[in-house]
């Protein structure tokens, strides 16, 4: 079973029956165990392999997951494209809850994570200025135009360390920042995905505004709006893969020409 488009589900996209006619596979590798099984399945007409990062009952949390493994794993299936939705919060009062943005942009404010598959003794330094799939960019922002959601294409998506959430003088901090969105899982997922020469892009679902709004952020509303977003998400996945062409036409799969020193 191989497939060329994979989806790496965030919080609320847990369930493998976004695919049709799916099997689990369990994939090893040589960076331990990925989040949970892999399913490959049909979605918009493509063969898709889909994987929950934080596993099927969210018990992994943010700083905790193996995103090497996720995706070496995804890339040893054949996978080329990913689409990783995730529960973002606002740092803009024009991105209300269910919003969903785009970004082309990240900033990473993470601390301790696996960032890179290149340890030594091979060493290698991957452009990051342009971090996001343009393809997979356009396939999105025409997808959600096509649902009719409040969406955004383009924009820059700060990466925190979590599990917790920001303090109020953070969020005034990234908001300095010119961040239009605060999530916990970019990092060092699209980093990875670089460094494998795979399109990547994310489909930030806005659950509420951070905390230098009104009220601070509670788990509970963000799983309550997260439920909303879900089925628009859905629509947008399936009209964005079923858009998805042979061969790319980007540079992502050249991600590494210039990048290594020895």
């Amino acid at each position: 079973m191989r497939a060329s488009i994979g989806i790496i589900g965030g919080s609320g996209f847990y369930d493998p029956a976004l695919l049709t006619d799916s099997q689990e596979i369990n994939k090893h590798t040589p960076y331990g165990e990925t989040s949970d099984s892999i399913y490959i399945g049909k979605l918009g007409g493509k063969q898709v392999a889909f994987l929950p990062r934080h596993g099927r009952g969210h018990t992994i949390p943010p700083h905790k997951i193996n995103s090497r493994a996720n995706l070496w794993a995804l890339k040893e299936l054949g996978v080329e494209r990913i689409f990783a939705p995730s529960a973002v919060g606002s740092l803009r009062e024009d991105l209300p809850p269910g919003t969903v943005v785009f970004p082309d942009q990240f900033i990473d404010m993470t601390k301790n994570r696996c960032y890179t598959y290149y340890d030594g003794p091979k060493v290698a330094h991957f452009s990051a200025a342009d971090p996001f799939c343009p393809e997979l960019l356009i396939q999105l922002g025409r997808a959600a135009e096509e649902v009719g959601i409040n969406y955004r294409v383009g924009g820059t998506y700060l990466c925190i360390e979590g599990p917790r959430f920001s303090t109020r003088a953070e969020s005034e901090l990234w908001r300095q920042f010119r961040a239009h969105v605060v999530g916990m899982t970019l990092v060092p997922e699209i980093v990875l995905a670089r460094e494998l020469s795979l399109c990547y892009c994310t489909l930030a679902l806005v659950t509420d505004f951070d905390v230098w709004a009104s009220s601070p952020v509670s788990a509970k509303e963000v799983v309550e709006t997260q439920r909303k977003n879900v089925e628009s998400a859905r629509e947008i996945l399936y009209k964005a893969v079923a858009a998805s062409v042979e061969p790319r036409k980007c540079n992502c799969s050249r991600a590494g020409e210039n990048a290594f020193v020895n």
